[in-house]
């Protein structure tokens, strides 16, 4: 198993295997990777190799996964394991921020970009058998008017994609080639967004741009580590704006950064504590770890540092 890359406070000393006696997984039975009897009859195999309860629950489109968290937590467990994409992460991570509770991640989507930021291993067995033997850390997490995120939200561009990439999909388009229609779609169609921005105590500033990104801690822009995070207890928030740009500039923007090849000079970022976003209309669609909802401005952005703990791979003794 590999150690974890990112930086995040370890506890003194791990715990010890078969430490943890009341594990519950909730699986998202649709998640991209995910067959729920395969993974179900996995789980209870390691918990029973390593002497851990677990409860394994499967669930499909329509679940509220922030009541079924909670029916864990009310029945007795310590650790809360989400089983699917990034969106089924954060939504199960919500009922559980500020609790002694922590939540387990088995990368079962798509992206996992969590996953990936936390080291966690994405082969299922390998994953399953961290969570038994891992660390509990302390993590940051954003809100967004009250709502959770892991990752993060976004305004203009990327929810307009989203949108028009769910109404293909529901034509019969495989993701990806849905993906790619909404992507020209949008290009073709592009227009700026108006906003008032504030952040933390400076003066307020007012807009246009194609999108802006406001992320769970600093991402970075250029290179091999493009999109990823160092560090997930930075106790900020990333707040990062395109240049109003032309059709055409758009697009080249949009294509660098699939290629991999964005520059640090292409966008504006910054970081804050807090964040207001106000739109020209009273609703805006905002997208929140992959999730677009109609939310009422102005939209407040802020940290919550530390608020969530997890579970992550064991440090080797080297890396530790």
């Amino acid at each position: 198993m590999s150690p974890v890359q990112t930086p995040i406070d370890r506890p003194d000393s791990a715990p010890q295997p078969g430490a943890v006696r009341s594990v519950a997984f909730l699986l998202n039975g649709q998640a991209g990777s995910c067959d729920a009897g395969t993974a179900t009859a996995l789980i209870e195999k390691l918990g029973a190799e390593h002497g851990v309860d677990v409860r394994v629950t499967a669930f499909g489109a329509g679940s509220d996964l922030t009541a079924l968290a909670r029916e864990a937590v009310e029945g007795g467990a310590v650790i809360v394991v989400a089983g699917g994409g990034d969106g089924t992460i954060s939504a199960v991570a919500a009922a559980l921020v500020g609790t002694d509770v922590a939540l387990g991640v088995l990368p079962l989507g798509t992206l996992n970009h969590f996953a990936k930021d936390l080291g966690i291993p994405l082969k299922l067995e390998e994953a399953v058998r961290a969570l038994f033997k891992g660390d509990s850390v302390e993590i940051d997490v954003a809100e967004i008017n009250g709502k959770v995120f892991l990752n993060n939200s976004s305004l203009g561009l990327y929810p307009r994609i989203v949108r028009q990439r769910e109404a293909s999909q529901k034509r019969g388009l495989p993701k990806w080639v849905a993906f790619l229609r909404a992507l020209l779609y949008v290009a073709r169609n592009h227009s700026s967004l108006y906003l008032r921005l504030k952040v933390d105590d400076e003066r307020s500033e007012h807009r246009n741009t194609p999108f802006i990104f406001i992320g769970n801690n600093k991402y970075e822009l250029a290179g091999l580590q493009m999109g990823k995070r160092n560090s997930l207890v930075g106790a900020h928030l990333w707040i990062c704006k395109a240049p109003e740009a032309t059709r055409g500039g758009l697009l080249r923007l949009t294509l660098r950064a699939l290629s991999g090849r964005l520059r640090e000079q292409d966008l504006e970022a910054t970081e804050a504590k807090e964040a207001w976003i106000e739109t020209r209309g009273r609703h805006a669609h905002v997208s929140a770890d992959g999730e677009v909802l109609a939310m009422a401005g102005p939209l407040h952005y802020k940290s919550r540092p530390k608020a969530l703990k997890v579970i992550i791979p064991q440090a080797t003794p080297q890396a530790a």
